[in-house]
């Protein structure tokens, strides 16, 4: 069924008064739990005194958060703001060596923050991927990469590597990881592009303009060399109409972002209260699915949040950056789900996408799916529950294919033709609600803890049979179809439908 079949508006008004007031309840029974459980003994290392005018106490239990705007927010504003002066400065001055300029600043602020040992560790990275780039074997570059991850992400190598940059710097041990991590990411792709690469190589030069680059250093995302390497080098640089307005514009939205949240951080402890399993066992079952429904929402804005601010910066400096993640809220397939374009659009141009090819093949997709994820459980470290995760989200990606193919086959195709386009949408409407919940369940166990999502599935699918579960999958179902009627608008205008010559030469839209 087409993407731009439409349903009558009074039933879109019925799905919306549906879900906001669903929203709100959920919403009420949270707030409740809040307020009568501020004082338990459990909230205490985590429910802490806040904005003393709200008058209440609040939820500090993201370790994240908390570090990037109290601890680190000086380190980032600071590094940023110079970074935008000095880039600016320079790309009026020598627009042609920019790129370098980025790299040299962006090293300096690496070394005056890590100090030496550091910067040895990373360059050690750097030189042993970019020799094995020399080669331009392709099995060779992962091999050397994903041995290189493995190193960082598994014991002991891991603690020699981490003993080895020492200080008195209370983030380093974040900022370490997070460095290193992309780093040879970034290293992997320059080798991957330099094996595609036809006459000559790309130099080390290019490899440490592209790693040293500060505003996607640390914490990402990542940029492909292929997309940094064009744009950095750039020397046609101008500004699209409007393009500082909206440049503004987003900055104030994030800002206004973070605020919000930490209001409602003041009186929805959405992430306390999952970690008292307690509590939770008390808990209505529409507050356990406004709870792990929320999680993954402020997951989403802390993603949108940070490379949002990140990309503000990218933005300024001429750069075209990968976008933040798709909002939760607008996810009803496994394909769409990630939480880091960056490393998203990397996995897809260097695994997913190279591997399944066209995706339209059951055996390809499912070793596609297979290496992605793999390398995937490496990238975020391998555990239990990072391993439960990957299954489950390798599984729901595949299970896609295998009932789409399953449909496009008789009866299910010529049952779906001659029921209409809005029956079919309606239809279609009902498993993308519980393909949905399958994405949260899979993806809220790897946020708070598996404990938390098995009680949250035991409750919506086997105790709260049959009211709960229904409820809940009436109202996703509604706001399934509002996504669609966002995206069948956003379709009709990336291409609108045609028009054609009627009797009387009126026109009319078919």
């Amino acid at each position: 069924m087409g993407i731009k079949a439409a349903l009558p508006r009074y039933e879109l008004y019925l799905y919306s008064a549906v879900l906001a007031g669903a929203l709100i309840w959920a919403g009420s029974w949270i707030f409740e739990a809040s307020s009568e459980n501020i004082n338990r003994k459990a909230f205490k290392q985590s429910v802490k005194p806040g904005w003393h005018y709200f008058g209440r106490k609040m939820d500090v239990a993201d370790f994240e958060w908390a570090m990037w705007f109290s601890t680190f927010r000086n380190h980032i504003l600071f590094a940023l703001a110079g970074h935008v002066i000095f880039a600016k400065i320079f790309t009026l001055v020598a627009a042609k060596h920019r790129s370098l300029i980025f790299a040299m600043y962006g090293g300096l602020a690496v070394l005056t923050t890590m100090g030496w040992t550091f910067m040895a560790l990373v360059l050690s990275h750097c030189i042993i991927l970019y020799s094995v780039a020399l080669v331009k074997k392709k099995w060779m570059c992962f091999a050397a990469g994903l041995i290189t991850l493995a190193s960082l992400k598994l014991e002991p190598y891991n603690s020699w590597q981490e003993s080895m940059v020492t200080g008195s710097f209370n983030l380093q041990d974040v900022l370490f990881y997070g460095g290193c991590g992309f780093s040879i990411m970034r290293c992997m792709s320059f080798a991957l592009e330099n094996c595609d690469k036809k006459e000559g190589s790309y130099t080390f030069s290019d490899l440490l303009k592209y790693n040293f680059y500060l505003p996607f250093f640390f914490f990402g995302p990542i940029m492909t060399f292929d997309r940094y390497h064009v744009q950095a080098n750039n020397t046609q640089l101008g500004r699209k109409e409007k393009e500082m307005w909206n440049i503004t514009t987003k900055a104030l939205l994030h800002l206004g972002v973070i605020l919000v949240v930490d209001v409602f951080f003041h009186y929805l402890y959405i992430l306390t209260i999952p970690s008292d399993m307690k509590l939770v066992s008390h808990l209505s079952d529409w507050c356990l699915a406004g709870l792990a429904y929320s999680n993954l929402v402020y997951d989403w804005v802390k993603a949108a949040v940070m490379f949002g601010v990140i990309n503000t910066v990218a933005t300024l400096d001429h750069l075209d950056p990968p976008q933040p993640p798709k909002c939760i809220t607008m996810l009803y397939v496994f394909a769409d789900t990630h939480f880091d374009r960056g490393i998203n659009d990397w996995l897809c141009r260097y695994v997913y996408d190279y591997i399944g090819e066209d995706h339209d093949q059951i055996f390809k997709e499912l070793l596609a799916t297979i290496c992605t994820f793999a390398v995937t459980t490496l990238w975020l470290g391998p555990c239990e529950l990072v391993y439960i995760w990957s299954f489950f989200n390798c599984f729901g990606l595949n299970f896609e294919l295998w009932v789409a193919k399953l449909c496009s086959f008789p009866p299910f195709s010529i049952i779906e033709r001659g029921m209409g386009e809005a029956m079919g949408r309606r239809i279609r409407g009902l498993f993308n609600a519980a393909n949905f919940w399958a994405i949260i369940l899979y993806n809220i166990l790897a946020l708070n803890s598996l404990e938390f999502a098995k009680m949250v599935g035991r409750r919506l699918i086997f105790k709260g049979f049959p009211l709960s579960t229904l409820s809940v999958l009436l109202v996703t179902y509604c706001g399934v179809q509002l996504v669609k009627e966002r995206e069948r608008r956003q379709a009709l205008l990336d291409d609108p439908e045609p028009v054609k010559k009627v009797d009387g030469g009126k026109e009319k839209a078919e």
